[in-house]
C-alpha cells in the first residue's frame, strides 16, 4: 500500500478540466480526465455534455463551444458512471481545484476525492516569484504544449488537462532537486501561498 513518503509516482492521479456553459452556477458542457500512473501520463477521456441552460454568448468567446456543438451530446446522467470509474481511487489534480471541484459536487452528488492537487496552488509554493501563475502562462514559460495535436487549444477540457498534467510533472520532478514526495507534494498545495496577482486564482478557469 502506498505511504506518504512514498515518491510521488506511487500514486494514481486523475488531472480535470472542466468547461462550463457560463450560467451562475455553471452547468457541465465539456469534462476531460487524464490519469496518471508511476509518473506517466496517459491518453485523455474528453465528453461533451448537454446542458440543461444554454451556453451564454460570454462564455462561447473562450471556449468555442456552442449549443448546437452539444444538442446531441448525453446529459450527465448519461456518462455518470464513467466518469465516476474515471475518478475513482485516484488523486484528484486541477489548477485552480475548488472551480473544478465545485462544478462536479453539483453534477456528481457524493463526489469527493480523498486528495486533492492543486497546481496553482502547488506552483505558486515552488516557483515563487513569478508574474503569473495562471495556465496559460506557465504552459508558455515551460514548453508544455509542446508536440500537443494542432486541433487542442487552450480554454478547451482536453488541452487544459494535458497541459496541467505535464506541469503537475514539470513541478514534482524539476531539474536540481529529489522528485517530490507524495507528502511533499500534498504539503506545498496545503493554505494560500502568496502570489504577485491576485486575479490569478479566479482567472485559472473560465466560465
Amino acid at each position: 500500500m502506498e505511504q506518504p513518503a512514498d515518491p510521488w509516482t506511487a500514486f494514481d492521479y486523475a488531472v480535470v478540466d472542466v468547461e462550463g456553459n457560463g450560467q451562475r452556477p455553471p452547468d457541465l458542457v465539456e469534462i476531460s480526465i487524464v490519469a496518471i500512473k508511476d509518473g506517466l501520463i496517459g491518453q485523455p477521456r474528453s465528453w461533451l455534455v448537454r446542458p440543461p441552460r444554454p451556453i451564454t454568448p460570454m462564455v462561447r468567446r473562450f471556449h468555442k463551444i456552442t449549443d448546437d456543438h452539444v444538442v446531441d451530446a448525453p446529459a450527465v446522467a448519461g456518462i455518470e458512471a464513467e466518469l465516476r470509474r474515471a475518478l475513482s481511487d485516484k488523486v484528484f489534480v486541477a489548477h485552480n481545484a475548488g472551480v473544478d471541484l465545485a462544478v462536479l459536487d453539483r453534477e456528481l452528488p457524493g463526489f469527493q476525492p480523498a486528495r486533492v492537487v492543486d497546481t496553482l496552488k502547488l506552483a505558486r509554493r515552488l516557483l515563487p516569484g513569478r508574474d503569473s501563475y495562471k495556465l496559460g502562462a506557465l504552459v508558455d514559460a515551460f514548453g508544455l504544449a509542446r508536440g500537443l495535436p494542432a486541433d487542442l487549444v487552450p480554454h478547451r477540457a482536453t488541452y487544459d488537462a494535458l497541459v496541467c498534467a505535464r506541469l503537475l510533472s514539470h513541478l514534482a520532478t524539476s531539474s536540481g532537486r529529489e522528485p517530490l514526495t507524495f507528502a511533499e507534494l500534498l504539503d506545498a498545495t496545503v493554505g494560500k501561498a502568496a502570489t504577485n496577482n491576485a486575479a490569478d486564482g479566479a482567472a485559472a478557469t473560465l466560465f
